[in-house]
């Protein structure tokens, strides 16, 4: 038994299987995917949670250690995409590296992360859109259609619908999708830029003393406050395992993935620490645990008027980072039925779309009911420990990919071998000790039910494990 479930799956095999696949994307629209999913709720609603409550005005060197660190793992991700060109990404990569065991593993906490972070992403779109854009017009929705039963409500219907939109243009093919988001992420990126330029005028120096408040000191070495800010918001930063997931619709992927990977490292690192600096030297940090930090900034100084344009790039930022987690959890769903983990309708592929329709359709469902009905704080909870368990997995993968002979690869390789692979593996674990306890157990609750899964049925229709049996 145990020799069954780490057995490995060839490159060639994947290949094969993801032909029907349709490459239509290039480095640029790659770019737009990361960015579409790294800048969303991470850059709107997060700062200003994680400067109130963790890291004070060193919210920003926070979210520079994410970016950083998601920088790093960044290349492992661009190194295994450039040696296998394939859909499923981390998932993918584990079943060929480590066996199917690790995997599948991987690839059932990766299906938590995508699908609660649509969800997530979802009902912080609807909380800005009838908030900012409906009511000041007078249009307000009823109480029951505002909120799931957990809130009073009956469900979240802005955040459902939002969701079935997505699903629309998702089902039309990789084409349709990367217009939507490339012109999306450029309107996004014009308006935050705008508010850095802006706001950079408004900023007291005072707001930044003290710079990391006794506080939020902490275990290990008075760092705990940046470091859970930190590992708050590496669940934006699971848009690099998205890029890889799209391997197998890019056009020359040893190439553009990498400049995807790379070129979205650079634009986060750059607007998530500028923003940050500028969120709070405008606003002192004790007055910005909203959901709407920007916008509340802008209040507070009086740019009332610039108000609705925040709103805009909040709801361009959250619906381009759906449209990257969604395009990329639908993938995922697709290689797990492709390889027989799951119901084989899950790989099947549409003859004339050439998107796996049946996996869009479960991606949409899942997504849809916990949009409508869970509250976003629960769904933000449990959205990071698989995505920086992914980060580990890949990281330290790169050595055994390095060793492995019959797995060529003269594209991008990660440098400085292997100490920047171990220490971005070390990073990650550090990361995940760093999360709250409650979001550790429910992701372990989480990864039991899928070994249940594995054993009660994975195992026994995966088309590793038959044409094994068969050779």
């Amino acid at each position: 038994m145990f020799k069954r479930i780490f057995q490995r799956e060839s490159v060639a095999n994947y290949l094969k299987a993801d032909a029907r696949l349709s490459r239509t994307l290039t480095a640029w629209d790659l770019v737009a995917l990361g960015i579409g999913a790294v800048i969303g709720t991470g850059i709107f609603i997060l700062p200003g949670h994680e400067a109130a409550q963790h890291a004070g005005p060193a919210v920003a060197v926070a979210f520079l250690l994410a970016a950083l660190l998601s920088g790093v793992v960044g290349m492992a991700y661009a190194e295994f995409s450039s040696a296998m060109p394939i859909a499923g990404s981390a998932y993918s990569f584990g079943t060929v590296i480590y066996g199917e065991i690790v995997g599948w593993l991987i690839g059932w906490a990766l299906i938590l992360e995508y699908f609660l972070a649509v969800s997530a992403e979802a009902t912080g779109f609807a909380a800005y859109f009838n908030n900012n854009l409906l009511a000041p017009v007078g249009i307000k929705l009823p109480a029951a259609l505002q909120a799931g039963p957990l809130e009073g409500g009956v469900v979240n219907l802005t955040a459902v619908l939002i969701i079935v939109v997505i699903a629309l243009i998702i089902v039309k093919g990789a084409d349709l999708s990367k217009k939507v988001e490339n012109t999306a992420v450029l309107v996004k990126i014009a308006i935050i830029i705008i508010f850095i330029g802006i706001g950079i005028f408004y900023i007291k120096s005072s707001n930044y003393v003290p710079f990391y408040p006794k506080q939020f000191h902490g275990a290990p070495f008075g760092l705990g406050g940046i470091s859970t800010a930190a590992a708050t918001v590496f669940f934006a930063f699971i848009g690099f395992d998205a890029l890889a997931a799209n391997s197998a619709e890019t056009i020359d992927p040893k190439r553009n993935v990498v400049r995807g990977i790379l070129g979205t490292v650079l634009i986060a690192v750059v607007l998530y620490v500028a923003f940050s600096l500028v969120l709070v030297g405008m606003v002192h940090y004790t007055k910005l645990n909203v959901d709407d930090p920007a916008a509340y900034a802008l209040h507070l100084v009086h740019l009332d008027g610039w108000n609705k344009l925040i709103t805009i790039g909040a709801l361009f930022g959250i619906f381009t980072a759906m449209v990257t987690m969604f395009f990329g959890g639908s993938r995922l769903v697709y290689a797990l039925g492709r390889d027989g983990l799951l119901s084989k309708k899950m790989g099947q592929v549409h003859a004339q779309s050439k998107v796996p329709r049946n996996a869009v359709l479960v991606a949409l469902l899942v997504q849809a009911f916990f949009a409508g009905v869970v509250p976003l704080a629960q769904l933000a909870s449990l959205i990071n420990a698989g995505t920086l368990l992914a980060f580990a997995c890949i990281s330290f993968g790169i050595i055994p990919l390095r060793h492995r002979r019959d797995i060529p690869n003269d594209g991008f390789k990660m440098p400085w071998y292997p100490v920047l692979p171990i220490l971005a593996g070390l990073c990650s674990i550090y990361f995940i000790v760093m999360l709250p306890t409650t979001t550790k157990v429910a992701v372990g609750i989480w990864l039991a039910i899928g070994l249940v899964v594995y054993f009660s049925y994975g195992l026994w229709h995966s088309k590793l494990q038959h044409r094994n049996a068969t050779d």
